[in-house]
Order: structure tokens, then sequence, then C-alpha cells
């Protein structure tokens, strides 16, 4: 036995796997299942019925099984930080701030006090390397790669990280649930924000908030009043619909003005930038060390890396420019840089140009 590895299970079929994995390769898993949220809250995950999904599974494998309750930690830093990014004009990735702190943070944190070597999640990533030499790196199937959400896992946190599902395709995953008998083996993925699943953002924000978001102007670029908005959390960076303006041709979100509680409108032509800069940064050992170098990045989940130019403009603040300009960079949104597969870091982005 190579020692215990903690096993992030939420219920689902990939972490299930992923515990069963662990098991075969010799670790003593112990599964640990995140309370997030109270009652009050609808989700798509960490609910009654995902922990029962979670304890069955880990009682077919004969493991132990916890629930840990992170839900101040859950409030704190991913819904609320999700609530203050909206209200700044920014659109955040709260699941990115969730394998932060708390997928990671936290479990590392329970990890220690239960005596386990690893941490364990289901995620379709990779690792390569040892000790301080260990890197991220995408998964091998391209289309359920997940490094994009994993990129500020430190350097002192990699060598003690597992993901046993990093050269597995989706199916395959299923397919080994079912032959283990997993109850869960066809459950569905969760697809929206877990904590707002039905999408309305702006309903969820001013129920948590309980505040309103006063109405404000459209306006073009130079100022030309076009309409009335209806509270400035509706609304984010390439939005086309549910602008409820009647114009003579389709015009698309460019920004939000908060301090003048105005929206600008525009053609989508103009939703193309080439610049950004981002802040509140990850970046691997050595990476930036000459201060500028070039790479591949990504802006988005599921859009492809565009190469570009990193400089280094402060201690933590970075400037991209792409060799083709991309469209609908978005301030509260993350930018990824890739060597080839592996993940060399990344940043908050807070402006486009």
């Amino acid at each position: 036995m190579k020692g215990k590895a903690l096993v992030a299970m939420s219920g689902g079929v990939d972490s299930s796997v992923a515990a069963y994995l662990t098991k075969e390769a010799g670790w003593e898993p112990i599964g640990v299942t995140m309370k997030l949220f109270d009652g009050e809250i609808e989700s798509t995950c960490c609910s009654l019925e995902d922990t029962e999904d979670a304890a069955a599974v880990a009682r077919k494998l004969g493991i132990r099984h916890y629930v840990f309750n992170f839900k101040d930690r859950f409030r704190r830093d991913v819904i609320d930080r999700f609530v203050a990014s909206y209200e700044a004009g920014m659109t955040p990735n709260p699941c990115i701030d969730c394998n932060r702190f708390l997928k990671f943070d936290e479990l590392f944190r329970r990890a220690r006090e239960l005596g386990c070597e690893r941490v364990v999640t289901g995620h379709y990533a990779r690792t390569e390397g040892e000790g301080p030499e260990r890197v991220l790196k995408m998964a091998l199937d391209p289309a359920k790669d997940q490094s994009y959400v994993l990129y500020s896992l430190t350097g002192g946190m990699l060598p003690f990280v597992e993901f046993p599902l990093g050269g597995m395709k989706k199916e395959e995953v299923r397919d080994l649930a079912e032959e283990l008998g997993f109850s869960n083996a066809r459950k569905h993925d969760s697809q929206d924000i877990c904590f707002v699943p039905d999408g309305k953002y702006h309903e969820f924000i001013e129920e948590t908030t309980g505040r309103e978001y006063p109405p404000g102007n459209f306006v073009d670029r130079d100022g030309n009043v076009l309409g009335e908005h209806r509270g400035i959390i509706r609304y984010t960076i390439g939005q086309r619909r549910g602008l409820g303006l009647a114009l003579p041709e389709s015009l698309y979100v460019l920004g939000v003005d908060i301090e003048r509680n105005e929206v600008v409108l525009g053609r989508e032509e103009e939703l193309f930038s080439s610049t950004l800069t981002a802040r509140d940064l990850t970046l691997s050992p050595g990476f930036l060390e000459s201060g500028t170098a070039r790479v591949a990045a990504k802006v988005r989940y599921r859009q492809p890396e565009k190469s570009a130019t990193v400089e280094k403009t402060g201690d933590d603040e970075i400037r991209v420019t792409f060799d083709e300009p991309l469209r609908a960079i978005t301030p509260g949104q993350t930018v990824v840089f890739y060597d080839g597969d592996r993940v060399l870091g990344g940043g908050v982005i807070t402006k486009s140009k």
C-alpha cells in the first residue's frame, strides 16, 4: 500500500471512477464530499442526492467517506466574489475560484489532518514529473480537457495531486463505471454555474444582496443614448440577446461603465481586440523570468488556444498581445498560458483593447 489519498467525491461518475482507480493504483482512498450550500440555494451539485451517490460508491469500494461543511468558505470565496465581480462590471468564472479555494486549498488542509499523502480529483488533466519538477498538462482528450480551470495550482501543490482520468475519454469512464455497477454511471454532468442552475444571474445577485440595480442608458461609443437598460448586472461583453431594443442593426455589448451606469453597445466587429491586461497571477517557476515570452493562450474555457506574446509589466500584472484579434475578451474571465500541452499559469483579465 502506497499510503492514504484523499479523493474529492462529488457524487458524479468522474470522481467515482477516480476513487476506484486510486484504489487500483495501490493507495488507500478516503472519500470526501464537500457540503457547500444551505437548503435555500438551489444547486446542480452538492445536493443530498449527490452526497448519497458518493457514499454509495464509497461503500461499494469499501473505503471511508466523510462529508465536510465548507459553506462559509464557499460563500466568502466563491459566491461573494461572483457577486462583487458582476457589480464591478466584470464577468467572473466561479468554477475557477471553487477549484482554487475549495477543491484544493481546503482539501489539502483536510488531507493533512487525515494523514493523506495525495489529493485526487476527477478532473480531466494530467501531471508529469516528480517533486518540484512536476508540471500540469492538458488531458489527452481535448474535448474534455479541464486544465484551464486548474491553472492556479501552485508548484507546491502539484507534487501531491493526482488526476486518474487525464488519459481517458468520457465514454470510457462511463463504461467502466457501468462495469463496476456504479448507480451514477449515466448521471448527467452539470453544465451551468452550480449555484445558478437556471442561468438567471441577475435574479440570484438581487436575491443574494437584497439590492436593486437601477436602470440606465444604453449608449454607443460616442455617448449617444440608444435606449434604457434594466440594471447593469444583466449585461456582459459580447451579449446581443435580451437587450430589449428595436434597432436597425444588431448591436452587441462592448462594455459597461459602472460610474455612469451605462451599457456601451456597438457592432460585432468592434468586439475584437488584440491586447489584454491581467492581474492576480499564478505562474510556473521560471516563466517570464526574461520579462517576455511567446505562448499559446486561452481567454475562455472552451475556446482554442491562440498565439500571443506575454510581457511582465508589474509585480502582479502582465500584458498579452495576440497575433490576431480575438472576439469579446472579457474582464473578470481568465487568460491561461500553454507551452504545447503544458500549463504555464494564468491570471484574471482586467481590461482589453
